[in-house]
């Protein structure tokens, strides 16, 4: 395991410990898949205190993606394949949004407003793009690029969970495999996931890219040719670890007969 790319943590970046935003895990892995986990972890620095939510919000969805990172360490060990993932929480900055939209440090999620967030001035933002966006994406871009040069990976998965209900509509899908133009890989896993008839399988559900959620794998997959994949698993199948194995082991030779399609 690498752990690369930290924040300060307090106002005195000298006398404070470094936080770390991105870390690398199996980074000499075979596979020619690389896993993401954008909204992996739901830890504050202390810089941020709890922004003004309560223990139970920072629990929930809003902070982070429930099992995401479960299912992606379990992949990481079945592929062999290496995995970066974030260990700060996307209260803080969502990765997985151009910074500079609007929404990329959210003020209210789904019906939950963010104290911490509101009337942010330049400086404060500027400092969290900085320290977190580009910590973690050039992580990302320092680990990918020479995996490419040598023709070592050839498509990237980047690891999601959802909410069974959102804004009160139940959200049927069991999965949902996310793509724009390239549509090979999600193809391929599709029509594996489709062999089993309980499974309840949405193409560009319950997001797509219409919604800006695909700034991860444009800037990674997209730009550099590789085939890119958006998985969205609901989340109260992954809670557990026996959840997290399950679908691990389910996916996993899904994405290896993928990958070697390309």
């Amino acid at each position: 395991m690498v752990h690369a790319s930290r924040m300060a943590t307090g106002q005195n970046p000298a006398a404070q410990a470094a936080e770390t935003v991105a870390v690398v895990e199996n980074p000499q892995g075979s596979s020619p898949i690389l896993l993401i986990c954008e909204h992996a972890s739901r830890h504050l620095p202390d810089r941020y205190g709890t922004l003004g939510l309560t223990p139970e919000q920072l629990e929930s969805h809003i902070a982070w993606d429930p099992g995401a990172l479960g299912v992606a360490q379990e992949l990481s060990r079945l592929l062999d394949a290496p995995l970066v993932h974030a260990s700060v929480s996307r209260l803080v900055l969502d990765l997985n949004r151009d910074p500079s939209a609007p929404d990329s440090i959210w003020t209210l999620s789904e019906r939950t407003s963010i104290p911490g967030n509101q009337n942010l001035d330049p400086t404060e933002r500027a400092y969290r793009v900085r320290e977190v966006y580009d910590a973690f994406h050039g992580t990302v871009d320092g680990f990918i690029e020479p995996r490419v040069k040598a023709g070592r990976t050839r498509c990237v998965v980047s690891m999601h969970s959802f909410t069974p209900v959102y804004r009160d509509v139940p959200r049927p899908w069991h999965i949902g495999l996310i793509h724009d133009a390239d549509a090979r890989f999600a193809k391929s896993v599709e029509a594996g996931l489709r062999k089993d008839p309980a499974l309840v399988v949405g193409m560009n559900e319950p997001y797509s890219p219409a919604d800006r959620v695909f700034h991860t794998l444009e800037r990674h997959a997209e730009r550099r040719g590789l085939a890119p994949l958006m998985i969205e698993i609901r989340n109260d199948l992954i809670r557990t670890q026996d959840g997290q194995a399950s679908w691990a082991q389910r996916l996993a030779p899904l994405l290896r007969e993928g990958a070697q399609a390309l």
